[in-house]
């Protein structure tokens, strides 16, 4: 049967998963999004305007930690049945999250409890893992720890993906699947919500320009996956001599010393930029020094020789 749901997310995903709802005879009682900003139109609000849908722009539903009364109410007053949250930033109080009858369904680009919190593409590339997914689970008072509805699994991580590819390539379409399937279980009354376990868990934080530094006296294979796990944003950092900033993107893992020290610029083949790091020497396809834009490696300015740090 069709269901009432109020939809909470932005970008491309949200929107790709509000038609497949509509497409499947739902309801959308209300879209929620972000207030406009300066660039682009959002893509979910753009999507919900031309069908002529509610559309509720809000930065947040808390003040001084403490639900907002009049979009509680507000809220309330839709009679939503089901919550989907297939790309949100915000966070919803529980007097919204568990305020329908069929509950809440939230999802995360992997394989939770692993890599729980809202960085999870570019920590699975930095740390290594090899393997990833998607999931569907029930919001709880926790960060990603509710009961699992869906999870799809073995979606390999290349050791050429960024956190752009891996995301846009591989978990966003199986993802839209995951979640149409959790709002058909539920619809269906065939879900069955499990608990998830601690083992394997983990939890990172968001990537920020801190993290995003480069440690040049790190091994190669671990500046490659930093460079990768922060293309495209906020883009792995290092610094010139100059103090000018340096953020790389498009990196290649290529094997055996150099014999430079780490960091130097080993020079322009094909348009990337080679520097060396230990046991090995990464590659770039693309540099944005400073505030600039982003250009191809081979034309950014950097000379052979040069040391970053």
């Amino acid at each position: 049967m069709a269901r009432r749901i109020a939809l909470f997310g932005q970008a491309a995903f949200a929107k790709d998963v509000l038609v497949r709802l509509l497409d499947a005879g739902h309801e959308i009682v209300a879209v929620y999004t972000l207030p406009a900003g300066g660039g682009k139109p959002d893509p979910l609000a753009a999507e919900a305007e031309a069908r002529g849908l509610r559309l509720l722009r809000y930065k947040a539903f808390r003040r001084q930690g403490e639900a907002i009364p009049e979009r509680v109410a507000e809220y309330r007053a839709l009679g939503a049945e089901l919550n989907v949250m297939p790309y949100t930033t915000v966070i919803l109080p529980p007097e919204i999250v568990d305020a329908p009858p069929l509950g809440s369904l939230c999802f995360h680009p992997s394989l939770l409890p692993a890599f729980r919190g809202g960085a999870a593409i570019p920590w699975q590339i930095i740390l290594g893992a090899r393997e990833t997914g998607v999931t569907v689970f029930v919001p709880d008072a926790g960060v990603d720890t509710g009961p699992i509805v869906v999870q799809k699994g073995g979606v390999p991580i290349a050791d050429t993906d960024t956190a752009a590819s891996l995301y846009f390539d591989k978990l966003y379409p199986l993802g839209v699947e995951a979640v149409l399937e959790a709002v058909d279980a539920i619809d269906r009354g065939t879900a069955k919500p499990r608990a998830q376990g601690e083992a394997g868990a983990s939890f990172q934080g968001l990537v920020t320009d801190a993290v995003a530094r480069i440690d040049w006296t790190r091994p190669a294979i671990e500046i490659d996956r930093l460079v990768r796990g922060c293309d495209p944003n906020p883009g792995a950092r290092a610094e010139r001599a100059s103090g000018a900033s340096v953020r790389l993107f498009d990196a290649r893992l290529e094997p055996g010393e150099s014999g430079a020290p780490a960091g130097t610029v080993l020079g322009s083949d094909g348009g990337r930029v080679a520097i060396a790091a230990r046991g090995g020497r990464v590659t770039v396809g693309k540099l944005r020094i400073d505030d600039g834009a982003k250009l191809p490696a081979g034309s950014a300015g950097l000379e052979a020789g040069e040391r970053l740090r």
